[in-house]
């Protein structure tokens, strides 16, 4: 079967250009044709078209593809309106070829306790590197990719445990600020490969500090927050329902998915399309990186917000427990007022529909 796409490609060069800038090409190419072919053909047509012929990744309407992934397989799940970019655009350097010098600058941090089959099991995990969603909030993040290796070296019973923990937590951006969720086209979840590495770091007993412990008292203030117990924002039941514009945050949980947007469809009402309807909000870093968590869940809802809409739908009671307490945290981490913006649980959102269609 054959596709006739339609590309947007990404052209930089560090050498010659101040700013990257796009261009479009049609291009007919059969089922079998890989990622790797389809940026040749692209070449074909535009000389100055520039990609990396060894460790070739790239980044296709947001998700991290590999070399040899099929157009077939690109199709059915992005549609054959395809935007290619590096895996990493902050760090391209000639088209989709970039800097990667951090991906073995993570290593660096467990090189001292890794064996020879650590190292190529890291290497395996280029690609899960590049797509770390924690990078998005915070450039200097160590990627994914060392987690894993890290949880890999102490399930396996390295002796270097207690310092394998420190290389990753200690670091600027590391394992506490990491909600696992990533930008692979093929997805994997290593989410409790994660949680595991967290729950090492919390271990304590009574003669030793816990991990955590040590390093709050290294790096953090003794001085004691005063809490101030702020107003919640819930929406148990909003005004005119069916006549607001809807948008909708399903995170990881697409089970509802489909239910929500008929609900909105059979509605007066339109549905806002937002970008990060399925990225997590942040909820499980609260107690770790505040800042970062509430960044993650002003993103999402800026988004919402500046596309029209007036209720955001939102699926995890956690997420939304943590938005509704913190709405105003939220404004001011990102330095923008949402008036006008509602949040509501999806599980009250059905339950009002069905009031409104009865």
């Amino acid at each position: 079967m054959s596709h006739t796409l339609q590309i947007r490609a990404f052209f930089f060069n560090a050498k010659t250009d101040y700013l990257p800038y796009y261009k479009n090409f049609t291009l007919n190419v059969e089922d079998g044709t890989t990622a790797k072919e389809l940026l040749a053909l692209i070449a074909e047509k535009n000389w100055d078209f520039s990609y990396p012929k060894q460790k070739l990744i790239m980044n296709i309407n947001g998700l991290v593809v590999e070399a040899k992934e099929t157009v077939a397989a690109l199709v059915a799940k992005l549609g054959t309106e395809l935007t290619i970019e590096p895996a990493n655009t902050y760090r391209a350097n000639n088209g989709l070829k970039i800097n990667d010098d951090d991906f073995m600058q993570s290593y660096a941090l467990l090189a001292p306790y890794a064996s020879e089959e650590d190292l190529n099991y890291y290497k395996t995990l280029y690609a899960l590197h590049y797509a770390s969603e924690s990078e998005n909030f915070d450039r200097a993040y160590i990627g994914d990719a060392i987690l894993l290796l890290a949880h890999k070296m102490i399930t396996e019973g390295s002796e270097y445990k207690a310092k394998i923990l420190t290389s990753i937590t200690s670091v600027h951006s590391g394992l506490m600020d990491c909600e696992y969720e990533n930008n692979l086209f093929n997805a994997q979840d290593h989410s409790e490969s994660i949680a595991a590495l967290k729950t090492m770091t919390q271990t304590s007993d009574n003669e030793h500090p816990s991990l955590m412990e040590m390093i709050k008292e290294r790096f953090c203030s003794k001085k004691e927050e005063k809490v101030v117990e702020k107003p919640t924002r819930t929406a148990l039941s909003i005004e005119n329902l069916q006549d607001k514009r809807i948008a909708y945050c399903a995170g990881t949980n697409t089970d509802n998915e489909s239910t929500i947007s008929e609900i909105i469809t059979s509605f007066d009402s339109k549905e806002v399309c937002i970008t990060r309807r399925n990225k997590l909000l942040g909820a499980s870093l609260l107690n770790d990186n505040k800042t970062l968590a509430l960044t993650k869940a002003g993103t999402t809802l800026l988004e919402a917000y500046d596309n029209g809409a007036e209720v955001l739908v939102i699926e995890d009671e956690a997420s939304y427990d943590m938005i509704a307490k913190h709405f105003a945290d939220i404004e001011n981490v990102m330095g923008r007022k949402m008036r006008g913006l509602e949040v509501q649980l999806s599980s009250n959102f059905v339950a009002q529909a069905a009031k409104v269609a009865a």
